[in-house]
């Protein structure tokens, strides 16, 4: 599942290309039971299963025999912290993470309080198993990578990167027509006037981030995210 991912479209390429290496670790390859077991029921009851220790850490241990430092060991869980595109950011600059992954109802505690550094969670949701997010993280991560991507404005622009969500977008053709309305974009989108073009697109990102996420808004403001000007953009109504 995770490798037919890694191997596909932006990310596949950064990976034939050597900006990010990735290995996928089957926990069951390391299980010390005959019949090939890694889960076991809850002690004290309950419904499912719960991942045991000795698989997880035998694992682990076989990673980090081949690491000349220790990596940064994120689980991926509903109960971390949600994942931001600033942590995204930072995330990015470490040389070696190992996400876990968990299944079930989850991994033995003792695995969380020897090796994992960090729980994150992509949303206030529960699902099946942990390949999921942990693939939005690696996307995320190598995405932000020198030569993944063509050029630093293909992210840094990008709804997040700055606080603030991304300015509408348009493509051709510049007219359509739909139900007898003819749709157009602005205008000033082809006028060939750089300035006032940016100048447009800055104050579209404040907009739209006060109409449909005030929460990020404000956060940005308080973080002394935007110039005078630009914050008296996105207090209006």
């Amino acid at each position: 599942m995770c490798e037919k991912f890694l191997n596909e479209s932006i990310i596949g390429r950064a990976r034939a290309k050597g900006v990010a290496q990735f290995e996928c670790r089957n926990i069951r390859d390391y299980t010390h039971s005959k019949q090939g077991r890694v889960d076991d029921a809850p002690f004290g009851g309950g419904t499912g299963l719960v991942m045991q220790v000795q698989p997880i850490l035998s694992c682990f241990d076989a990673i980090k025999s081949g690491c000349e430092i220790p990596p940064h060991v994120i689980y991926m869980s509903p109960q971390g912290k949600p994942l931001t595109q600033e942590r995204v950011k930072e995330l990015a600059q470490l040389p070696h993470i190992v996400i876990l992954c968990g299944h079930y109802e989850g991994v033995d505690e003792r695995v969380l309080e020897l090796i994992v550094n960090e729980e994150l969670s992509v949303g206030d949701f529960v699902v099946t198993g942990g390949e999921l997010p942990a693939l939005m993280l690696t996307d995320a991560i190598t995405r932000l990578l020198p030569g993944t991507l063509r050029n630093e404005d293909a992210y840094s622009q990008e709804s997040h990167y700055n606080g603030l969500l991304e300015h509408p977008q348009y493509t051709r053709p510049f007219e359509y027509e739909h139900e007898g309305k003819i749709l157009t974009p602005p205008e000033i989108l082809r006028s060939g006037h750089h300035a006032n073009i940016v100048a447009w697109q800055k104050e579209q990102s404040i907009l739209r981030t006060a109409q449909k996420r005030p929460d990020l808004l404000e956060k940005t403001l308080k973080a002394g995210g935007l110039e005078s000007e630009e914050a008296g953009i996105g207090k209006l109504d």
